[in-house]
């Protein structure tokens, strides 16, 4: 192993790349094992539109930190599923208003569950102090990169 390898090896950056890359195949294969056949996307704009249902097309992008594109895509994808509707605005045409479907719905009171179990089987092994510092390293290299501007919140607080 060369120096810059080494110094790879033991910096955070690429181990936060890997273990998000790693983590969305673990979701992904874990919701279709248990019949979900749902990405980790899909998943966090499910939660988003439970909680703003009704959101424009341009505002999901912003709160799912997606590019137009990207979401456009995605929707098309979850349309086909019938997890949500792209509904004309009433007062103008133009723009989209997203809502979850009921079998969206459905399909949300199925993942919770298996969201507990995924983080059960990721946190396997390691203990609450661990966790917790795992967490406030995470909250400084998120406040290190400004992501506040780039991230919606999980919660409201």
């Amino acid at each position: 192993m060369d120096k810059f390898e080494e110094h790879l090896e033991n910096n955070i950056l690429p181990w936060l790349g890997r273990t998000s890359k790693v983590l969305d195949y673990f979701i992904a294969d874990y919701f279709e094992e248990r019949g979900l056949k749902l990405t980790k996307v899909q998943v966090i704009c499910l939660f988003r539109l439970k909680r703003f249902n009704g959101v424009t097309q341009n505002n999901l992008a912003d709160i799912t930190n997606r590019d137009k594109a990207s979401l456009t895509r995605l929707l098309t994808t979850m349309e086909k599923k019938n997890l949500v509707a792209r509904i004309p605005c009433k007062t103008d045409k133009r723009i989209n208003e997203i809502h979850i479907t009921k079998n969206g719905e459905e399909v949300l009171k199925r993942v919770f569950p298996i969201l507990k179990e995924v983080m059960k089987e990721v946190q396997k092994g390691i203990s609450s102090s661990e966790i917790k510092t795992v967490i406030n390293v995470l909250k400084k290299v998120n406040k290190n990169i400004n992501s506040e501007q780039f991230v919606a919140p999980l919660t409201n607080s």
